[in-house]
């Protein structure tokens, strides 16, 4: 079977976001769109103080979580904010199933899985017959990683020191064999 949910994980600072980023960029340039959501940590005088989400398509952006956040679900010493992630995360991945050839969602993790929105949105992405490039937290436990890693179509990519600067060509090459054979196929 194709395998077409493409997974990245690793240990946290090892390069995850970059190497998915890598990926998008590199299947643009063969004229495929992506669209979907990044997360990015936000640093204040050397100290990471949050983390921003980016809508791929339309490059709007919010905050998934921050140290002064007041309200929302706690994650360490961060606060989710739940309005962003649903409005623009989840938003951007529901438009991506509808409008893009490829989807990126960064990451499916402890923060992100507190919207119901956000897990739907993976969801329908899983379920729809476009490529997903993802980035999956490394220790997570929720039943909706467990589903994801665990299907048919689903292979895992672990990021490492050694790999990071190369890893989005093995990732890239999936999804370029997995358009390919949908060719072949309609």
């Amino acid at each position: 079977m194709e395998k077409r949910v493409l997974l990245l994980t690793g240990s946290p600072g090892i390069g995850k976001t970059s190497v998915l980023l890598k990926t998008v960029e590199a299947l643009k340039a063969k004229d495929y769109s992506v669209g979907g959501m990044i997360s990015r940590e936000v640093r204040s005088c050397g100290r990471r103080v949050g983390f921003e989400i980016l809508d791929l398509g339309s490059s709007r952006r919010g905050w998934l979580a921050h140290v002064n956040q007041k309200v929302g679900p706690q994650v360490g010493k961060y606060r989710v904010n739940l309005a962003d992630l649903d409005n623009i995360g989840a938003e951007a991945i529901l438009k991506a199933i509808a409008e893009c050839d490829v989807i990126a969602i960064d990451e499916i993790g402890p923060m992100e899985l507190f919207s119901e929105k956000f897990r739907l949105a993976v969801k329908r992405a899983v379920e729809s017959p476009k490529p997903i490039i993802g980035v999956v937290h490394w220790k997570a436990k929720h039943r909706l990683i467990d589903e994801v890693k665990a299907r048919e179509d689903a292979e895992i990519y672990a990021v490492t020191y050694e790999n990071r600067d190369r890893i989005h060509e093995a990732i890239l090459v999936k999804a370029i064999e997995y358009f390919e054979s949908k060719r072949k196929s309609d």
